[in-house]
């Protein structure tokens, strides 16, 4: 099988108690064969910016409305988005940088960044807004709270899974290339106290051996809501609790696939 992808509603499965994810949304879905992280940051910045040349080119009225009425940073943001080569850093130095800022009171966080726990939104649209000003691509985060079936790093810390952060709403995409070596899929599933008789389904997948393949998740909902309404009061929306065992997954900031 070659490179594929879906868009279709998701619902999510993981417990995250904000005010800026739905529990149903839309999202794009590709999956690469044969790709390794740097090829998935590139389709990623690669789509993101072919969308956003799709809106400018075909939408130019309705921006220019939000331009003048609701956002006027709006066309400009969208016009750097299309043109600026996005900044990548590992999650490593990002904490480093929120660390070191923190230190030297040029900003102040509700919940001090911690490497080894994820990066609250606070932190993500501060590295995009306010250090590099632009779309940021963060990857190579820790174990600990991302899903078990991402690639681990030689370091046996960090897995290979990215973030893509955009200023006026922090994460748009998450993905990360997938672990195809049974032993070691096992060994995440073990250490994050998974039953492996649920995942017969999935092991059975790299039971007979796999090519390398990864993908990501974009939040339609999330996207249309930069292109359009990015400075507008945000709607809080809650949802009932949801279990899951599977650690932190990916997708946009309205959402991630379970």
């Amino acid at each position: 099988m070659g490179d594929v992808y879906t868009f279709g509603p998701t619902f999510r499965a993981e417990n995250s108690n904000t005010s800026r994810h739905l529990a149903e949304f839309w999202m794009i879905e590709p999956e690469l064969v044969f790709a390794d992280l740097d090829d998935l940051m590139d389709c990623a910045e690669d789509y993101t910016k072919f969308c956003v040349r799709y809106v400018l080119e075909n939408n130019k009225d309705d921006i220019a409305f939000f331009n003048q009425w609701v956002d006027k940073e709006l066309l400009a943001r969208l016009d750097q988005l299309d043109k600026v080569a996005f900044k990548r850093l590992t999650y490593t130095e990002g904490v480093e940088i929120l660390l070191k800022d923190l230190a030297d009171k040029k900003v102040k966080f509700e919940k001090k960044p911690v490497w080894g726990c994820d990066l609250g939104s606070e932190h993500e649209r501060y590295l995009a807004e306010k250090v590099f000003k632009q779309p940021v691509i963060v990857y190579n985060y820790p174990k600990e709270f991302k899903a078990f079936y991402m690639k681990m790093n030689d370091d046996g810390k960090t897995v290979q899974a990215m973030d893509m952060l955009v200023p006026g709403i922090g994460e748009l995409i998450g993905g990360s290339t997938r672990e195809e070596n049974l032993e070691k899929l096992d060994l995440m599933i073990a250490e994050k106290n998974l039953i492996k008789e649920d995942y017969w389904w999935y092991r059975e997948l790299r039971k007979f051996g796999t090519n390398p393949h990864g993908g990501f998740g974009l939040g339609f909902d999330a996207f249309s809501f930069h292109c359009w309404r990015a400075r507008l009061p945000r709607v809080r929306v809650h949802r009932a609790d949801q279990r899951s065992g599977s650690g932190r997954s990916e997708g946009g900031s309205v959402g991630r696939s379970p």
